[in-house]
């Protein structure tokens, strides 16, 4: 027998009451699975920059379902048939789309599980939530994977104009203060439509949309990539991997069940598919958060091993690297100007250099050409690409990769 629960109401700081409309929404978010995305921030390390930006997966779960429901309000009362069924399992994979996400979100993103990302390690997940709950999920999953029959309903989850990121810049911006993110999330929906099974944008949001897209830029460079964040991020993703090397040379290191497993176990890079992730794998990751890890760091700053000890301390006491951010790659030679000078100053510890001491990149578009574009949709049925339609913005330079190269060091 199905379990029969209340319609709840949520109070969310960003849209107002949410309403959790149908009985299976209410069962995956009472589920532990669903209920671990309470302590993963959405932003991962950000909050040591933008100290308000300490919103959870969870918060961010809830808007991307409410958001979901308002599109398809929206696209019923522009006469698109969608059943209740459908309705309830879009809702069910918008709510499921972060369920894969790790501690901290993106910052140790394949640091857990080297090669295999969130969205695949999310999907074997929902597999094994869609067996306890007698297949519930079903269509949930093929929406999530884009096999259903209506491809809009997919569009909604994934794509470059989904909820998800409709919410996740208008949270952003709300919880860090940079208002250059918020954007006209409603007033977007209310412009949605489909024409031949795919999402669209009536002309009359077009402005909208240009905001849309110059607001992800801005986040992107002012937020998620912003220097200091990049630099945090670095420093976790290095703790970790001493952590590691030392776990698998068969050192023990205070730290959860769930965190030894990962450092313990090299997860092979052939079970990228979900359909191999192992039972044993999903059942150790479901019960890791951001307090696994913080806690191991507090514990090993007082390890024995001087590069592990030192790591940890840098994080707990946010004593992050100082960061050189360019256009341009760092030469072989200044990367080893500033490895010299780490040696001189911690002799100790000098043949660990490459932990205190590296280079790398991130990048970053706003649209990106080579996937399905947003299309306007003008009163004489006439579909355009925004890259055309748009008369303000230069949607070539924004869909251009933008790659910035980074030098990491101790201050």
């Amino acid at each position: 027998m199905l379990p029969t629960n209340k319609k709840k109401i949520v109070n969310d700081p960003v849209h107002g009451f949410i309403n959790i409309s149908y009985p299976l929404a209410f069962d995956i978010i009472e589920h532990p699975y669903f209920q671990r995305l309470r302590h993963i921030k959405q932003l991962g390390l950000t909050y040591l920059v933008y100290p308000g930006a300490n919103h959870s997966r969870f918060q961010h779960a809830l808007g991307a379902m409410h958001l979901m429901e308002l599109a398809i309000g929206v696209l019923r009362a522009k006469g698109h048939t969608i059943t209740d069924e459908e309705a309830e399992a879009a809702s069910a994979a918008i709510l499921l789309h972060d369920i894969g996400h790790g501690p901290f979100s993106h910052s140790l993103e394949y640091s857990l599980i080297q090669g295999v990302s969130h969205e695949d390690i999310g999907r074997g997940i929902m597999r094994k939530l869609n067996l306890q709950m007698g297949g519930r999920l079903d269509m949930a999953i093929e929406i999530f994977k884009g096999t259903y029959s209506k491809n809009f309903l997919h569009q909604l989850v994934s794509s470059q104009l989904d909820v998800d990121r409709l919410d996740y810049l208008r949270r952003d911006s709300f919880f860090s203060g940079v208002t250059e993110g918020a954007i006209g999330s409603d007033r977007i929906i209310k412009m949605l439509n489909v024409v031949d099974d795919n999402l669209v944008v009536d002309a009359k949001g077009i402005y909208s949309i240009e905001k849309f897209i110059i607001a992800r830029r801005l986040m992107y460079w002012q937020v998620y990539l912003h220097k200091t964040v990049v630099s945090a991020e670095k420093l976790l993703t290095q703790l970790l991997s001493r952590g590691r090397q030392l776990a698998l040379a068969g050192e023990q290191l205070w730290c959860t069940p769930a965190l030894s497993f990962f450092l313990s176990n090299q997860i092979s890079p052939s079970l990228q598919a979900e359909v191999d992730l192992s039972s044993e794998v999903i059942d150790h990751y479901v019960k890791i958060d951001d307090s696994d890890i913080m806690v191991a760091a507090k514990q090993w700053q007082n390890h024995p091993d001087a590069t592990l000890s030192t790591l940890a301390t840098m994080v707990t006491n946010r004593q992050l690297f100082k960061v050189e951010l360019r256009n341009n790659e760092f030469t072989l030679d200044e990367v080893a100007a500033k490895q010299s000078s780490f040696e001189k100053l911690n002799p100790k510890i000098a043949e660990y250099s490459h932990f205190f001491v590296f280079t790398g990149s991130v990048s970053n578009n706003a649209y990106r050409m080579s996937e399905e574009s947003i299309k306007i949709l003008y009163n004489n049925g006439a579909l355009v690409d925004i890259a055309s339609a748009s008369d303000m913005i230069n949607t070539k330079i924004l869909s251009k990769e933008i790659t910035k190269y980074f030098l990491c060091y101790p201050k």
